[in-house]
């Protein structure tokens, strides 16, 4: 395979007439949500036949979110590159935060195979990504590689990043159909426009841009907030894993720890691969879930207020004896105490208000500002966790998307 193409645009009409071009015979095979197009030179009396393939699919209900779409396969993969690209180092935060955002508008991708040799095919990708606004996940030894290992290309088949971070451009355009905003909005309850409306206006007290487009969160009636004791076990791991995070012990100790205490079936694959070897990159980013667990504590009420995010959580500020792990303690004792969570309104209270803020910190980011009312990174874990609080999209710990 020499490349995936990924864009906002649905449809193989224009795929089919930037390839009959170059290539005259070219045929589509399409079924539902997906197609099959074959593009075939002949080689003459003694040349060899060449095709491309391009296997293509969309997304069953096009969108500018990840989230809109449910039970798809390719939002179920758009949500995978989301998290592939936001692991990646970078040497231009700038250009990354555009990527990021232009993965969450993206409908459709396409995959090109070669089989012989066809003439002209770089000149034949370059014209399909521009005229598709897209990106591409190009492979090493393709013929438009930039790079020495798997790596992201633009429209012009720049490099955007690559497994080392580098980056050869300095701006990346995110286009979103207008179409998209415009979908009416049903059945909206009262305790949905309340908060929006008072968010929005704390929100721009705090001279922080507000986007009025946002849609609503989830509704009380609607929404599911986990149990006393999904938020206990989970709060337990990430304190196991925020003590490795802060070398108060080893990812080796850590898993002993787990397992004389049966919690092995609560730790995440992430998790798992953290303590297995935490290097100090991975413990530099997991030390970012001191948020998560200081919002799950408030969503206990071992926190009376998770505060404004423009400054870190202290954990200090937690009595020790409310903390599920720690010498001579047993974590089940913690899990098993916990009973009461939060009422539902004031977990969609503050989900509704980090998923604004956090819009806010991408925006910023989108277009090179920095915003000093708030800190990014904290807004974005608590978002996180939040978000894993109401069950969005049944999404379990390591998948959770903070969509804006």
């Amino acid at each position: 395979m020499i490349c995936t193409v990924y864009t906002h645009k649905v449809g193989v009409d224009k795929i089919v007439e930037v390839l009959k071009k170059s290539i005259s015979n070219v045929s589509v095979n399409t079924t539902e949500n997906s197609s099959i197009i074959v593009a075939e030179t002949k080689g003459g009396l003694f040349g060899k036949d060449s095709k491309l393939l391009i296997n293509y699919r969309e997304r069953l209900q096009p969108d500018y979110q990840i989230h809109a779409t449910e039970d798809c396969p390719l939002n179920e993969n758009l949500k995978g590159l989301y998290g592939y690209i936001n692991s990646l180092p970078t040497n231009n935060d700038k250009v990354k935060g555009l990527f990021l955002a232009k993965v969450q508008t993206l409908n459709a991708e396409f995959s090109i195979q070669q089989e012989g040799s066809i003439k002209n095919l770089k000149e034949i990708i370059l014209e399909l990504a521009q005229e598709l606004d897209a990106v591409l996940f190009v492979q090493p030894d393709a013929p438009i590689s930039k790079s020495n290992g798997q790596h992201f290309l633009d429209k012009n088949l720049d490099l955007i990043i690559d497994g080392e971070g580098n980056c050869e451009i300095e701006d990346l355009v995110v286009n979103i159909d207008t179409k998209y905003y415009d979908k009416p909005i049903h059945n909206v309850t009262e305790d949905q426009k309340l908060r929006k409306e008072q968010n929005d206006a704390f929100i721009a007290s705090k001279n922080i841009k507000v986007n009025k487009n946002l849609p609503f969160v989830e509704s009380e009636e609607s929404v599911e907030i986990r149990s006393a004791k999904e938020i206990a076990e989970r709060v337990t791991i990430l304190a196991i894993t925020n003590f490795v995070a802060f070398n108060s012990m080893s990812g080796a100790d850590a898993l002993a720890y787990i397992n004389e205490h049966n919690l092995l079936s609560l730790v995440t694959p992430a998790e798992m691969d953290f303590l297995q070897d935490p290097t100090e990159d991975k413990k530099s980013q997991e030390t970012w879930k001191c948020e998560c667990i200081w919002v799950l504590f408030w969503a206990l009420n071992k926190v009376n207020n998770i505060g404004f995010p423009n400054t870190l959580a202290d954990l200090n500020n937690i009595p020790s004896e409310e903390y599920p792990v720690g010498k001579n303690k047993n974590p089940w004792d913690f899990i098993n105490g916990q009973t009461t969570v939060r009422s539902t309104t004031e977990i969609l209270n503050a989900n509704d208000l980090y998923y604004r803020l956090d819009w806010a910190c991408v925006d910023a980011r989108i277009n090179g500002v920095q915003l000093e009312e708030v800190h990014p990174g904290v807004v974005y874990e608590r978002h996180y966790a939040l978000n894993w609080l109401i069950n969005y999209n049944n999404a379990q710990w390591d998948n959770v998307t903070c969509d804006t």
